[in-house]
């Protein structure tokens, strides 16, 4: 019996795409309306209309999905099969469509973007303008929180996060990946030296974080969790500690690599580092949100802009 009922349902699904829309949505309200007079009466239209289309639909699928009295109709069980896999069908075309729809309008609107205030500084802010230009009706609102935020509380549209994702009731959009590097200026190595193995970095002044402390496990090989001798719950503070001659700090490339290029800190135990030690870069927003022009083409432009 429950094979005989799964292939029924398979056969339901695949019938949807070749049956008319507009008789399934038909054939749904006169389901919730009770019966063919009440539904006609509901779509200000013939009950011939509505017998004509259930008609069509029986000798389709060659099912018969309702029994009909003088007072009601009532679904068969095949009918009720039928029918929830209808309303799955029809709302997704729905939401197909609506893409479609929404994909060729020009994008306007307000859109509330959150990152990390180290990306923030250093990926986004540095292209809003151009963004702003070339989507002039985007109300862009840039917000900064440095860890992991409620979308729904926080009225935020998109968040950019950095590294793994636990929250399974999100999409996420991978931007990419950014490589950790050890770094400390040529002024702070000068008075403390550079060191050459890990375990003389106990001899040095190390930047962490006070949060997450998962942040302060450094990616040499082996493995080296640090006690920081200076710690932050911020990126950008520990980056300017580390500009500032005040230790070596592990950082991501997507804020060092300049500082890096024009030789304002150097990279430390390079070497040393491990090939994996690349964090995730994702772009979030919920599952059951569509996908809006806004966020769109923010993502389209931004993942050509990112130096990450």
């Amino acid at each position: 019996m429950e094979k005989r009922y799964s292939l029924q349902i398979i056969f339901s699904v695949l019938t949807i795409m070749k049956s008319r829309s507009d008789d399934l949505e038909l054939f749904l309200t006169v389901i919730d309306c009770g019966g063919f007079s009440a539904a006609a009466k509901e779509l200000d239209i013939p009950v011939a209309k509505i017998s004509r289309a259930i008609q069509r639909l029986e000798e389709r699928l060659q099912t018969t999905l309702l029994t009909r009295t003088t007072r009601k109709v009532n679904l068969t069980t095949e009918g009720e099969t039928f029918a929830g896999h209808v309303r799955t069908g029809l709302n997704q075309l729905e939401q197909a469509e609506e893409f479609l729809r929404v994909s060729k309008e020009t994008p306007v609107g307000r859109l509330r973007v959150d990152a990390a205030s180290p990306f923030m500084q250093h990926q986004i802010i540095p292209h809003v303008q151009e963004f702003c230009e070339a989507y002039p009706q985007i109300q862009l609102e840039l917000n900064t929180s440095e860890g992991i935020i409620n979308l729904l509380e926080k009225q935020t549209d998109l968040a950019i996060r950095i590294g793994a994702l636990e929250d399974s009731t999100l999409h996420a959009k991978l931007l990419g990946r950014s490589p950790l590097h050890l770094v400390a200026t040529g002024k702070y190595l000068e008075r403390y030296g550079l060191p050459k193995t890990p375990e003389e970095l106990e001899k040095h002044r190390l930047l962490g974080f006070t949060s997450p402390t998962s942040l302060n496990n450094w990616p040499i090989e082996g493995g080296v969790y640090i006690n920081p001798t200076l710690s932050t719950n911020s990126g950008t503070i520990l980056r300017d500690l580390c500009l500032a001659d005040s230790g070596i700090a592990c950082l991501s490339n997507f804020m060092v690599s300049n500082d890096i290029k024009d030789g304002k800190l150097i990279p430390v135990l390079n070497g040393l580092i491990t090939s994996t030690s690349r964090e995730l870069v994702q772009a979030v927003y919920y599952r059951n949100t569509s996908l809006s022009s806004r966020i769109r083409v923010f993502l389209d432009f931004f993942a050509a802009k990112f130096n990450l």
